[in-house]
């Protein structure tokens, strides 16, 4: 018997006026959720161990059979696998968002606007960051693009006891209290004061600002860890399987776990996504 994993990720949103008090979810017409409902499995799972930060990381490690109390490493290292970066034992791994932040002279006076830069394409992302790469690389620290806003750093010999906060949790906050902290703090905070200031006349947000798009002014840092070392899925369960996903994520979690990486076109992850091109590679 083969089976098949639905991950609706934050697909049912909260219920809006605008559809008579529904959610999304039970607004949208669903015949093929629908036809497959009276041959599923349903129910309630706790995919956050206790003590653990929830996020997509720690939940989809716990969907794909990994508990993240023992595989769990950080996110960023997952994400950098699925970008073929490869990494050594040294090496941490940080999330590395293009953000939108207010405009005030001091750094720390800022507010989190948009932790997405507006869904910056990749087209325009790409370009940021690989300026950003020749501004700021040193022999110890070097970006990768990634997919939309979504990018990573690595620092060789880096510290992984950091606190850092994902941008996404403080919008519209002011960020002098979600500043990195801990040992070498100070390099990360001077990466991210300097990115703002080489962002501030980009091209590419000169451009955007005269269409009316939020600038990405800014990196963030987060998510930060090692190389991960997960199980083979096929030795741990006895069954094989593919993984189809827009975000590095998800394709890393795949990866590390010796599964298929089904590559779709025009993917993204976000609301324009070809979800038919899923739909028929799955």
């Amino acid at each position: 018997m083969k089976y098949i994993t639905v991950i609706l990720d934050g697909v049912a949103d909260y219920p809006l006026d605008e559809l008579g008090g529904k959610t999304p979810l039970e607004y949208a017409r669903t015949p093929v959720l629908d036809s497959m409902a009276p041959f599923s499995l349903m129910g309630m799972a706790k995919t956050i161990p206790g003590g653990m930060s929830p996020g997509s990381d720690t939940a989809n490690l716990s969907v794909m059979g990994f508990d993240p109390r023992i595989y769990h490493t950080g996110r960023s290292p997952l994400e950098a696998i699925s970008m073929g970066i490869n990494l050594s034992p040294e090496d941490v791994v940080f999330r590395c968002n293009l953000v939108t932040l207010s405009g005030e002279a001091d750094y720390a006076s800022r507010t989190m606007i948009d932790y997405s830069a507006g869904e910056i394409p990749g087209s325009q992302s790409g370009a940021i960051i690989k300026d950003l790469s020749k501004e700021l690389s040193t022999k110890e620290i070097s970006f990768h693009a990634g997919v939309s806003y979504r990018h990573v750093m690595v620092w060789k010999g880096g510290s992984d006891d950091l606190d850092l906060t994902p941008p996404h949790d403080i919008l519209d906050k002011k960020i002098a209290g979600y500043l990195p902290e801990g040992p070498g703090s100070e390099i990360l905070m001077d990466l991210m004061v300097r990115s703002s200031r080489f962002l501030e006349n980009h091209p590419v947000n000169i451009k955007r600002i005269k269409e009316g798009k939020r600038p990405a002014n800014s990196i963030w840092f987060w998510g930060q860890g090692r190389k991960p070392a997960l199980d083979s899925f096929y030795e741990k369960y006895g069954q094989e399987g593919a993984v189809i996903s827009a975000v590095d994520l998800i394709r890393g979690i795949g990866i590390s776990a010796g599964l298929e990486v089904v590559q779709v076109e025009n993917i993204t992850g976000t609301i324009d996504s070809n979800f038919r091109g899923k739909a028929e590679a799955a």
